[in-house]
């Protein structure tokens, strides 16, 4: 039976690839927002994509290593979205909304590598 808070992410990352995404589709055609437009759909595609991958781990070690590039997707997602809401690109409320769930999700997963390079250790 599949782990509860697993499928609970899968479906929270997955929301927030698709949440990322649409506001994307209408950044003006302006040369700032053509270069963080796609590399914010990278990277928070990428979280989706990458904890998936980390469900599917065959050892500690491989978790260990997907769950860390899972964080870094989800904060670089912050990072992007942080400036977007700085060049005033794109309906403010939304993006602010999208950062505190990149916030949030940058959290969990900090705190999932550190619990399980913890356990590594025992």
């Amino acid at each position: 039976m599949a782990n509860p808070k697993a499928e609970e992410l899968k479906r929270r990352t997955k929301a927030f690839a698709v949440a990322v995404c649409k506001p994307c589709r209408s950044l003006p055609p302006a040369i700032d927002s053509r270069r963080i437009g796609p590399q914010l759909v990278d990277s928070a595609t990428s979280v989706h994509a990458n904890y998936r991958a980390s469900c599917k781990a065959r050892s500690r070690a491989e978790f260990i290593a997907k769950i860390g590039v899972v964080a870094e997707e989800a904060d670089e997602s912050e990072g992007w979205l942080a400036l977007l809401l700085d060049l005033k690109l794109g309906p403010a409320e939304e993006v602010d909304a999208l950062r505190v769930e990149a916030d949030e999700l940058t959290a969990i997963f900090t705190a999932s590598s550190r619990t399980a390079r913890g356990r590594r250790k025992l």
